[in-house]
């Protein structure tokens, strides 16, 4: 089950989750931009079988958020699961913004960062494919590989407000 919310966020109802996206309803999502300690960017391939955008590649780990459950602690479970980790340092809250895809694809989005110094084992259901790649890595790939667009939007408005915008 997950909260269907307003467009100010606020919770109106819950449903089922295929029902909400069959349904085109709008919901909550939180995208966690993971990094090692070298400052390397954890990229994947989402597998084939996901419901919303597969085998697209992804820039963030993350997911829909639980009915009742907070954006923060959405934020810890997505990432640990994901990434196959217990013990990972709670994620940091960046900003949350309202993504709209059109087609029934809307949900409030809030993303995060977090330094992961923990090797990673990403779950077999979630992740085809998945590296650590330089920021240079990242910017050569954002124009050859296919992307989701919910995460294009939040890496787009994070480099929007690191660099103070």
């Amino acid at each position: 089950m997950i909260d269907i919310v307003d467009e100010q966020d606020r919770v109106v109802g819950r449903s089922p989750r295929g029902a909400a996206y069959a349904r085109g309803l709008r919901h909550r999502c939180v995208f966690v931009e993971v990094r090692d300690e070298l400052g390397r960017l954890f990229v994947h391939r989402r597998t084939a079988g996901k419901l919303v955008f597969p085998s697209r590649h992804d820039l963030f780990v993350g997911g829909v958020v639980g009915a009742g459950e907070s954006y923060d602690d959405a934020a810890l479970r997505e990432a640990e699961e994901e990434l196959g980790v217990s013990g990972l340092p709670r994620p940091t809250h960046l900003f949350t913004f309202l993504y709209d895809g059109g087609a029934g694809q809307s949900w409030w989005s809030a993303v995060y960062e977090v330094r992961c110094p923990l090797p990673v084992r990403p779950q077999a259901e979630e992740v085809a494919w998945h590296a650590f790649l330089t920021d240079a890595e990242v910017a050569r790939r954002l124009t050859e590989w296919e992307w989701v667009p919910d995460g294009l939007a939040a890496h787009e408005r994070l480099r929007a407000h690191r660099a103070g915008g």
